[in-house]
């Protein structure tokens, strides 16, 4: 909106601020609502998701009255302006928060709308997918059911109608299954935009438990067909087998006779026809081999069937006579082809023959060597069985022909004749006949024992290989099993694990909530761990020189491993999250804070949790919120309220409304410190703790002002604010009793209850309270004004004057009462002033005083009202009083009397016998009889900061003046150190040390039984650095002199320049008239002028406050010597009791005019940045005063020097007062 609208419509600053609330508040509330997402299908998510819509809906119909009140005040501003472009301008945002307000709401509602729905689809979707699951383990539970295949037409008839009435109930519940997936995609399609994961996967896995039902239904059906059609073929075959076997026999039966008959053998065409009826016959025996064995195998497949039933027997006796009559043909067919060979040259065929045979056993073993080694997977194995057993069968069905080539080789040799063997074996003549003959048998006989020898091997060799493949088999099976367990785990576990939300889609509320889920998931999948040790033990037991597993089984091993590696690291990363998202946005976290700021700003977090501030815009960050920066900027418009006691007053209840602690009562804020058990006081708090306590007491205050409260930004203002007064180095800690304290003191309550809650936080069980307790209290309070830079006004930070003070109003008592400490408070000592000046403060704000204020002429005066005791009918408002504003005819140093509610006639009356009586009174006895607004405590002061800080406290040295403050502050923080004055190079970042440890050495000092054995004091500090004491009193008065010189160089060049120009000399101060637009070189001189004596007039006031400094130096050195020299005897009296004490009057500025309702005469005019109580000095002591003070003060043996640094402060002074005399007067200052 442009600045010139604001000027020409106030009203309109405080409408913008309203209706930019109101709308960043609906923004943050769309956001949240877009952002918020649910598990679809999960009942509970979406009731909790349900009723924080309700929630969100009930705290958007309670702004709407904030809505209304902001659109009337809207219209009242339309109808008061007649600037177009402000009505304009009102008009356009009225409409817009109305369309957003609109939207908002109808977003809500549509979501709420949906969220309805969703749950009445995911009720109905659960309900069908609970129906689904049913029948799938229905129809699991009769897969199971099932029995093995049997051979048998009434067993197979049975099953298959079994099978069929099972498929008629798999195609009804088919049904139930297409309900639930076509609720789920309902699901899927009309709630996309929230976690539908959890739909996907349960309907995954029902769809593919489906798919396998059906089809093992699919294999069991075409198992049982398959069955039944063999069955059916069976006995078909046999009979048909039977009838050949039959024919074969007869056959075989006319060939072995025709093979027998006398001189067959000798007709070589006879043999050859027997021999190809033979290869016929044989050629037939062959084709039938496999017909036999597969009735062989089924025969066997329908005994077991037929187990202990008289079919069974029939059909075993039918099986045997088949496999007898096999058998027997074969023999016959091997006796024949042996009789036929036997013909020629029998020896010969026998050699070839025993020559085949060794040859198909060199090519059978070489083939078994080829099936090794053992497969590393339980398919290569199961294979590998298979071939084994075709190649048994095969040794099986060569065993004949070998028992036969045998017996007929023994036969052979038995019944051969030695002549007969010597005609048929061809040697050469010259070998004998017995040779020969002995040759022939030695060759058929080691063939035979060779073949002999090899088929034993052979069939041993098999046994082994047999042996070590069902002994795999059984170890592959057992590992692969474990594996299969193990897989089916994990996936159940990978399930859980995929329908995990997103860590940051996760509602706040509910973290802890899945943080104790994944916890009872990770003990549950515990025994998982075993598993995959089983399995690895299994697998290890595969010795590479035994078994050597596959790649796919050692893949599948390592594919196990990982993948349960990578689900605990899932879950330790889960749980991670969890934690992390649990401490950084759980209830205990500072997540909520980060709206506090707005951009360009960033609210950060240090490691030790101390919040910071990151400006991305200018790339910078502080300490302090943006608000509270801009707090402390709109706090130093009060630095022109010239009694610091009302300046440090409104400048605390600005900042007690700022942190909405005027709304706090005492019993809620004690509420909360009970309910978050904050009773140890000497224990520290650490961040979390405090912002827990803060968010406690803002929830209470939100409650019940609801459009008043902003939490998060209070709690964060509220913190920025007890870590400025309490921890500036930034620690992350402070004491309760400092919490307790800061929040105490600017809530809402009286002034006695919170003096009294106060001093029950220090007292003893018993009620009493000690010194050091005391000491504790008074310095943690006296840090609220410290903050503010006030401190010096209020006795400084040390707080040994106000705890002897306390002691000394009870009659220097070992301890105090509650009731001795309320009356020393009701005297406000001048350390704790301030906080009934703030209730007076908070009390004058609504107070209308009929009555007319002399010099501004306000009617009615609206606050303080300020009563003259010396004039009848003389009044004056706060703001003339505090600016020290007076008409003529009346003086500073009248009496006055304060009023922060309206008057009532005996007060009227009273005042007006005071003024009369006062009507007698000369100037001079209100000048020696002033009154003080506060009980002083001898002290010594600080430099007195005037203006508050910007932010955190911080210390500046751009100029000498800064200097000059900062040496004086300096002398003053000695009594509060080790002897170490702050380094000048003070970075602004860094902050001055925590005086926590001094206080409570100083307290603990307090009750020590003898005065010697007291640790060093203050005062004994003192004495041990007066060396470091005068070297920088030296060198401050090394830098007054280089001021004097400068202003001398200053003064003479102005004067060459008057002189050079041939003007008149300078007039006296009367003669000054104000400047002329033709004079602008008097102008400046003037102004020059004015300068100097402002600064002549800073001068003094430090050289006044060195001088306050040293007589407290002197009174502390002459109590320290009372105390050395006390005798022993009085060694438990309390170390405070021989102390005199101090009627020495504050030269800082006036704390409080007056008591409460009474204000003093001593409202002395300021000098440069400081108020002094007494009347202004005479200018013609000036410096030399001071100097001759200073000088009494060090003791003679400073010599030479210091003497020669005081003469040339005196010279300083003398020149300045020339100067001041020649160029200032009162007029030009006009």
């Amino acid at each position: 909106m442009p600045s010139s609208v604001l000027l020409e419509v106030p009203a309109l600053a405080d409408f913008n601020k309203a209706w930019a609330e109101l709308t960043d508040w609906l923004s943050r509330l769309d956001r949240e609502i877009k952002s918020q997402r649910v598990v679809v299908g999960d009942l509970d998510d979406i009731n909790d998701m349900i009723i924080k819509q309700k929630a969100i809906l009930q705290d958007l119909e309670q702004r709407r009255p904030q809505l209304d009140e902001l659109i009337t005040a809207a219209q009242n501003l339309k109808n008061k302006t007649s600037n177009q472009e402000a009505r304009t301008i009102i008009t356009d945002r009225i409409e817009k928060i109305q369309t957003q307000w609109d939207e908002v709401h109808g977003h809500l509602q549509s979501r709420r709308q949906q969220l309805h729905e969703m749950l009445k689809d995911s009720t109905q979707w659960l309900e069908a997918k609970r129906e689904a699951e049913q029948v799938l383990e229905q129809a699991k539970a009769k897969l199971e059911s099932w029995k093995e295949i049997s051979y048998t037409v009434e067993a197979l008839k049975k099953q298959n109608t079994e099978l069929k009435q099972f498929s008629k109930e798999i195609r009804q519940w088919q049904i139930n299954v297409d309900v639930a997936n076509d609720m789920a995609l309902k699901l899927l399609r009309d709630y996309s935009a929230d976690d539908t994961r959890k739909v996907e996967l349960i309907t995954d896995n029902i769809n593919a438990t489906w798919a396998a039902i059906n089809k093992r239904v699919g294999e069991r059906e075409a198992a049982l067909e398959s069955a039944l059609r063999m069955l059916q073929q069976f006995y078909l075959d046999l009979e048909k087998f039977l009838a050949w076997l039959t024919e074969a026999e007869t056959t075989a039966n006319v060939l072995q006779d025709a093979t027998h008959k006398e001189k067959t053998l000798e007709d070589a065409k006879t043999v050859w026809e027997l021999m190809k009826q033979w290869q016929e016959l044989q050629a037939e025996i062959d084709a039938h081999t496999d017909i036999f064995h597969n009735l062989d195998e089924n025969g066997q497949k329908i005994l077991r069937s037929l187990e202990g039933s008289e079919d069974a027997a029939l059909l075993q006796k039918r099986l045997d006579n088949m496999n007898l009559r096999w058998s027997e043909l074969r023999k016959k067919s091997l006796n024949i082809r042996s009789h036929l060979e036997a013909s020629t040259d029998q020896w010969k065929r026998l050699h070839l023959s025993l020559q085949e045979l060794l040859a198909w056993l060199q090519l059978k073993e070489d083939e078994l060597k080829q099936q090794a080694p053992i497969g590393g997977d339980l398919p290569t194995v199961q294979k590998q069985n298979d071939i084994h057993r075709t190649f048994k069968r095969e040794l099986k069905t060569k065993e004949p022909v070998i028992r036969s080539a045998l017996e007929t080789v023994r036969i052979f040799l038995a019944e051969q004749p030695v002549e007969g063997l010597e005609k048929l074996y061809p040697e050469p003549r010259e070998l004998s006949p017995e040779e020969r003959a002995h040759n022939v048998t030695k060759l058929l006989q080691r063939q035979a024992d060779e073949v002999r020898t090899e088929w034993d091997k052979l069939n041993l060799q098999s046994a082994d290989w047999q042996k070590k493949i069902d002994d795999a088999l059984e170890r592959l099976q057992g590992l692969q099993e474990a594996m299969d367990e193990l897989d089916l785990k994990l996936r159940q576990a990978e399930v859980f694990k995929a329908s995990w939300q997103p860590v940051g889609d996760l509602l706040i509320d509910s973290l802890q909530d899945h943080l104790e889920k994944v916890k009872v998931y990770r003990a549950e999948i515990l025994p998982l761990k075993e598993k995959v040790h089983q399995v690895n033990d299994l697998a290890h037991r595969f010795a590479p020189s035994d078994i050597q597993l596959s790649q796919y089984n050692l893949s599948c091993v390592e594919d196990l491993n990982t993948r349960w590696k990578m689900l605990q690291v899932a879950i330790d990363e889960r749980i991670r999250q969890l934690h992390e998202a649990h401490r950084d946005f759980g209830p205990t976290s500072q997540h909520f804070l980060t709206t506090s700021v707005q951009g360009p700003w960033e609210r950060a977090i240090s490691p030790n949790k101390v919040p910071y501030y990151i400006n991305h815009e200018t790339q910078t960050t502080c300490w302090d919120h943006p608000k509270m920066t801009e707090l402390y900027q709109s706090l130093a418009d009060l630095n022109n309220v010239r009694f610091s006691a009302y300046r440090t007053a409104m400048k605390l209840r600005r900042l007690q409304k700022a942190l909405c602690l005027d709304l706090l009562s005492l019993s809620a804020a004690c509420d909360a410190l009970d309910q978050h058990n904050l009773k140890q006081n000497d224990q520290s708090m650490d961040i979390l703790q405090i912002i827990n306590c803060l968010t406690t007491i803002y929830h209470r205050l939100e409650q019940e002002h609801n459009n008043l409260v902003n939490v998060p930004l209070c709690v964060d203002m509220c913190l920025n604010w007890l870590l400025n007064v309490y921890d500036t180095g930034r620690t992350g800690r402070i004491r309760v009793l400092s919490f307790k304290t800061g929040v105490v003191s600017l809530c809402k309550a009286h002034l006695e209850d919170k003096y009294r809650y106060l001093f029950k936080q220090v007292a003893s069980s018993t009620g009493f309270c000690d010194q050091r307790r005391l000491g504790l209290l008074l310095h943690d309070s006296i840090q609220i004004p410290r903050q503010l830079g006030e401190v010096a006004s209020f006795g400084g930070s040390n707080i040994e004057p106000s705890v002897r003070s306390c002691f000394q109003f009870a009659n220097n008592k070992p301890e105090i009462e509650a009731a001795l400490f309320l009356d020393w408070m009701r005297l406000e000592p001048q350390s704790m002033v301030w906080l009934p000046v703030l209730h007076r403060v908070a009390a004058a704000e609504t107070a209308k005083h009929q009555a007319k204020c002399n010099i501004c002429k306000e009617c009615p005066i609206i606050g303080f009202r300020y009563r003259s005791l010396k004039h009848f009918n003389y009044d004056i408002c706060q703001s003339c009083f505090f600016s020290g504003r007076v008409a003529k005819g009346h003086k500073m140093h009248y009496p006055m009397v304060e009023y922060c509610t309206p008057t009532t006639s005996g007060e009227d009356v009273r005042d007006f016998a005071k003024v009369l009586k006062n009507k007698f009174r000369t100037k001079r006895y209100f000048a020696k009889h002033p009154r003080m607004g506060y009980l002083p405590v001898q002290t010594v002061l600080e430099g007195d900061n005037m203006e508050t800080p910007a932010s955190s406290p911080q210390l500046s040295h751009d100029d000498t003046h800064s200097r000059i403050e900062h040496y004086a502050s300096r002398l003053a923080e000695m009594e509060n150190t080790n002897g170490s004055y702050l380094n000048d190079s003070i970075s602004p970042n860094e902050s001055i040390d925590d005086e926590h440890l001094l206080i409570q050495h100083y307290c603990q000092s307090l009750n020590q039984e003898s005065p010697l054995s007291q640790p060093r004091s203050p005062a004994q500090i003192l004495i041990s650095l007066e060396s470091e004491e005068r070297g920088e009193l030296e060198r401050i008065l090394a830098d007054l002199e280089e001021e004097n010189r400068n202003l001398q160089a200053e003064y003479d060049r102005l004067k060459q320049q008057h002189d050079h120009k041939g003007l008149s000399p300078l007039p006296s101060p009367p003669e000054m008239m104000p400047v002329s637009p033709q004079s602008p070189r008097d102008a400046e001189l003037i102004a020059e002028a004015k300068l100097l004596r402002q600064h002549k007039g800073r001068l003094e006031a430090r050289m006044q406050i060195l001088e306050d400094h040293n007589k407290q130096l002197e009174s502390q050195l002459h109590r320290l010597r009372q105390l050395l020299e006390q005798p022993q005897a009085d060694a438990k009296v309390n170390g405070t009791t021989l102390s005199s004490p101090s009627t020495s009057l504050q030269r800082s500025d006036s704390s409080q005019p007056m008591l409460l309702r009474v204000v003093g005469s001593q409202t002395s005019e300021t000098m440069g940045e400081d108020e002094l109580l007494s009347p202004p000095q005479d200018t013609s002591t000036g410096l030399e005063e001071v100097m001759e003070q200073l000088n009494n003060s060090f003791p003679s043996s400073r010599g030479h020097n210091v003497g020669s640094l005081f003469h040339m402060a005196d010279d300083l002074g003398r020149a300045m007062e020339t100067l001041v005399t020649v160029m200032t007067d009162d007029k030009v200052l006009e």
